[in-house]
């Protein structure tokens, strides 16, 4: 089959193979390769057991998948042959060196740079698709259009602002699609060329255009924003516990406020993911290098407020508990950062399940997709038990923790749960999601964030 343009995608993760998956799906006329070091992710992605969980995402890789959509080891036969290349490897967080512990590791992206320029044999528009620092690009280009062999790529900025669990959806109806290049004529042409590609499915008007500097910090900002709004939520539920007020009704108020609005205030254990902290610490980084250490103070304040909003969980649970949990069978209810997904990254589950297990606590895990995951994140641990049947889960709990948002979870039989726990039996609603006064009346003892609890002594 000809095709009138060839796309390749350098990293088949949570971005890379679902937006790769859409693109594929609504613009037949390309060939379309999602290439990858791992040998193991690229076959599951020829199956029907893909690599990552997303609602809707297997009926899309199945439409596309052996027409114009295929999965591939050989990265440099991807980038020979493509005209456009999506990178979307990892960028974590250095652990070593000059900015441990805040700054971006970007060794791997330089690695897919150099790579690209050894393989191409023509000009290319490479397109970042990690989340990068601001000024990453010019990096890119020099590395790029250092080669001998006169060949020119452009560098554009597209980054993702998918939510994971709803991430197919976030693709096929974009809230806005931003695409950064440099305003040279060059960089204009290229910025069009993938203003084309999404254009066959995104209304023109969700498409923004910017320089590629603004682009770039654009995701850092948006993520920063939203994590901040969870962290101002959670330090008002800590205030409702001590006052008696509610933080469903404070929320509800203030969210009603049309300069405000009602997303993301909801309380709950706290924020995770695989951006959130870490794109927040990289702006710090990059505010710090600047010389802006107040703005920088600020941002790393909403990182301290998620990690203070972890511990008082916990803290709250010992001391319900009567200030001991040794032996204690504790079932967490949900494993994965969020609902709809089976990634655990930065999950405040994590951080629960250790400090529950120091604490000398028999935690027991479940979760409807993310047990894999979570075997991984827990395996330095001892005594740690994976169950998916939450009712099994709960035979000999002294108390249950609700730390993922399934819908599952709010309409269990709570009543058989009840009968099958030691009593007193416990329930700590990290996410506000069940009926607390019902729970109350079946028996349990029942501790909502920010918002009295409700107890039987």
């Amino acid at each position: 089959m000809m095709f009138s343009k060839r796309i390749a995608c350098i990293g088949a993760g949570y971005v890379g193979g679902p937006t790769m998956a859409v693109i594929a799906m609504k613009c037949p006329q390309y060939k379309v390769t999602v290439v990858d070091i791992s040998e193991a992710r690229i076959k599951a992605w020829q199956t029907d057991n893909l690599p990552i969980f997303e609602p809707g995402l297997l009926d899309v890789v199945k439409a596309a998948r052996g027409r114009n959509l295929f999965f591939s080891t050989d990265i440099d036969a991807a980038i020979r042959e493509s005209e456009v290349i999506f990178v979307s490897v990892n960028t974590p967080t250095k652990t070593f060196g000059e900015g441990a512990g805040k700054a971006a590791d970007l060794q791997y992206w330089e690695k897919v740079a150099r790579e690209i320029v050894r393989e191409s044999r023509s000009p290319k528009i490479v397109v970042e698709k990690s989340t990068l620092p601001v000024k990453t690009a010019q990096t890119m280009e020099n590395i790029l259009n250092a080669n001998d062999r006169k060949i020119h790529f452009e560098v554009i900025s597209n980054p993702e602002f998918l939510a994971e669990g709803t991430a197919v959806q976030d693709l096929l109806e974009p809230d806005r699609v931003l695409i950064g290049s440099h305003e040279t004529e060059s960089g204009l042409r290229a910025r069009q060329e993938i203003v084309d590609i999404y254009a066959k499915w995104v209304p023109r008007d969700r498409i923004l255009t910017s320089n590629v500097w603004s682009a770039e910090l654009s995701k850092l900002v948006a993520n920063a924003f939203l994590a901040q709004r969870i962290s101002s939520i959670n330090s008002i539920s800590a205030l409702c516990e001590k006052t008696d007020a509610n933080i469903l009704e404070v929320a509800r108020a203030v969210g009603m406020d049309s300069r405000i609005g009602n997303r993301f205030l909801n309380a709950s254990v706290g924020f995770g993911g695989s951006c959130f902290k870490k794109d927040i610490l990289n702006l710090v980084y990059i505010c710090e290098s600047y010389g802006l250490h107040e703005v920088a103070q600020y941002w790393e304040s909403v990182l301290e407020m998620n990690e203070f909003q972890e511990t008082r969980f916990v803290r709250a649970m010992i001391r319900e508990m009567f200030n001991t949990i040794v032996g204690k069978r504790i079932a967490l209810f949900g494993f994965a950062f969020k609902a709809n997904t089976s990634d655990t990254r930065e999950s405040p589950a994590i951080y629960i399940a250790k400090k529950l297990s120091r604490e000398q606590a028999r935690v027991v895990i479940s979760d409807p997709k993310a047990l894999d995951n979570a075997r991984i994140d827990l395996a330095e641990l001892e005594g740690i038990t994976y169950q998916e049947d939450p009712y099994q889960a709960a035979v000999g709990a002294h108390a249950v923790a609700i730390m993922t948002e399934w819908d599952l979870y709010r309409t269990l039989e709570w009543e058989k749960i009840f009968d099958v726990m030691e009593k007193p039996a416990f329930l700590f609603d990290g996410r506000n999601i069940v009926d607390h006064e019902r729970l109350f009346k079946i028996g349990f003892n029942v501790y909502p964030l920010g918002r009295p609890p409700l107890k039987h002594f």
